[in-house]
């Protein structure tokens, strides 16, 4: 029994190192890091890199799940690949479920560029200049990109140039919809012409019909999805079945038990990123760049 804790707790260990490996390739860039700075890359791990203080506690949350799963089916099975499976599940399964949340947010982050550039219509046809228009926008800005605008007011009342300030929000929001907006308004700061408003408008009409459409598109693979995760939950459940029973888990207990259980966990999950990826819609591309160090 001794024997068998003090290769639980080395098992353990050898987990917690893997995920935080794996955590580490995920989360962070070591590249050009200097030296100082890498020997603190369990750090970096932990805190992860720009993120709000909800979205690390999310990270470290599913840090400590991913430890403490993989420790514990390797001490249950006794197998290392086991503990290991496990680990990745922890951050893999919710990393799979929210498949459909960066669509959604990109909707909503259109539909709210259009209502702001039908406000910037209604506000700069009072007389107010651009720049005022937008900081005085902040205070009606669509919720799901309020950060982004204040933050382009505010650069725009630091004294940044006008164009430089509209790029960096159309590179924080990096959409081609509000790219058009962007390429309105800097078109605008150079000739002053009169018809601004109605190229909002159009842009903004342009943009509900794109919402229209990529709802309907987003409804149509919601069942698809619902498939997918239904199979993938119930494959779960039945590992997690099966790891109890020591009759079905004999088997892998052997070298090459092991190596069989790390090739059909591999190909496994390489299936389930296969179909993450696909029903991800492909980006649309871009026509803003952003703007260098230089400038």
């Amino acid at each position: 029994m001794n024997l068998r804790l003090i290769a639980g707790i080395g098992g353990a260990l050898v987990v917690a190192g893997v995920v935080l490996g794996v955590f580490a390739l995920i989360g962070t860039s070591a590249a050009a890091r200097p030296t100082s700075s890498r020997a603190l890359w369990w750090r970096r791990v932990w805190n992860g890199d720009g993120l709000s203080a909800s979205e690390r506690r999310t990270r470290q949350a599913l840090l400590l799940g991913a430890l403490a799963a993989g420790a514990v089916a390797w001490l249950f099975t006794r197998m290392p690949i086991a503990g290991l499976l496990a680990a990745l599940a922890v951050p893999g399964v919710p990393w799979l479920f929210t498949v459909g949340n960066r669509e959604k947010r990109a909707i909503q982050r259109i539909e709210s560029v259009g209502e702001w550039a039908r406000r910037l219509k209604d506000i700069t046809a009072t007389g107010v200049g651009l720049q005022q228009a937008i900081v005085s926008s902040t205070a009606t800005a669509p919720v799901a990109i309020t950060t982004e605008i204040k933050t382009l007011a505010a650069r725009l009342q630091a004294g940044w140039n006008g164009r430089i300030a509209l790029l960096r929000f159309a590179d924080d929001i990096a959409d081609p919809v509000c790219d058009q907006v962007v390429a309105a308004l800097i078109l605008h700061l150079s000739d002053r012409g009169e018809h601004l408003g109605d190229v909002l408008n159009s842009i903004a009409s342009a943009a509900a019909a794109e919402v229209a459409t990529r709802r309907e598109v987003e409804a149509k693979r919601t069942q698809p999805r619902f498939a997918v995760r239904f199979l993938t939950g119930l494959t779960l459940l039945v590992l997690v079945y099966g790891a109890s029973r020591p009759d079905y888990m004999a088997p892998y207990g052997t070298t090459t038990g092991q190596l069989v259980m790390a090739g059909l966990g591999g190909v496994f999950i390489g299936l389930l990123i296969w179909v993450r990826a696909m029903s991800l819609p492909p980006r649309a591309p871009r026509f803003l760049s952003t703007p260098g160090e230089a400038e």
